[in-house]
């Protein structure tokens, strides 16, 4: 416990040194812009542009090899120096993601997905695998780690295709790992399922644009949200510190 808030403090001022640095020099973002390739613990450290580097995690794999991040994450600790040269450690399952080659990757449940959409609303698309299980005998159960305090997913698809497994206490249990589409509000670092009502919950700040999509209705307001997703992006234009 007391090297586990140690590693928080350390995050903490980490995050804080980064995003001071990073506070000048911001340019509009643009599909041409390049992230500085490293280790993003939260979406604060990508609002500045500042991961931890490649050239401060300690590790055997080489530095120039493509699969370099997918070989770092093969184990449950990350390891590397911060900016004042002191050796930190964090657990792997508190990464928010990393940047190849300037393009930037959101992990989630363990798989890292390149995020393909990026402005004041980030869009991207991943698998999510959810589980059901038979709690009348078994007291645990199952749960969506991405989806935390449901045991049953409320992204249950009728398209998916079940399976089931063995588990050691001798009862069945199916998993579902169906695509999904997610968004992130850049202003807040908010993270939600892409549909009508959280598109409405980000596009309600801009009320031309808001009153225009609630007009809509219906299916052509479905068809018409990564239209509006844009429009509210080239009206909304983000600005990140510049690569160096």
């Amino acid at each position: 416990m007391k090297n586990y808030l140690i590693t928080l403090v350390c995050l903490s001022v980490f995050t804080a040194i980064t995003c001071a640095q990073s506070s000048v020099d911001s340019i509009r973002y643009t599909p041409d812009f390049k992230f500085i390739d490293g280790i993003y613990l939260n979406f604060d450290m990508v609002k500045a542009n500042r991961p931890i580097p490649k050239a401060k995690l300690l590790t055997s794999v080489d530095y120039n090899d493509r699969d370099f991040f997918s070989e770092l994450m093969r184990g449950d600790k990350i390891y590397y120096y911060d900016d004042i040269g002191l050796r930190q450690e964090i657990d792997k399952s508190i990464i928010w993601g990393f940047s190849r080659n300037g393009v930037l990757y959101r992990k989630v449940q363990d798989v890292f997905y390149r995020i393909t959409f990026f402005g004041s609303i980030i869009h991207y698309v991943a698998d999510v695998t959810t589980y059901d299980q038979n709690y009348s005998n078994y007291p645990y159960g199952y749960y969506n780690p991405y989806y935390p305090g449901s045991y049953y997913s409320p992204y249950y698809s009728p398209y998916s295709s079940p399976y089931s497994y063995g588990n050691p206490y001798g009862r069945s249990s199916s998993s579902r790992t169906n695509l999904y589409q997610f968004i992130i509000d850049f202003e807040t670092g908010d993270e939600r399922e892409y549909n009508i009502k959280n598109l409405e919950s980000i596009l309600i700040r801009d009320p031309e644009l808001y009153e225009e999509f609630l007009s809509l209705r219906g299916k052509n307001q479905k068809k018409m949200m990564f239209v509006f997703l844009r429009r509210y992006n080239e009206k909304h234009p983000v600005f990140i510190p510049e690569s160096k």
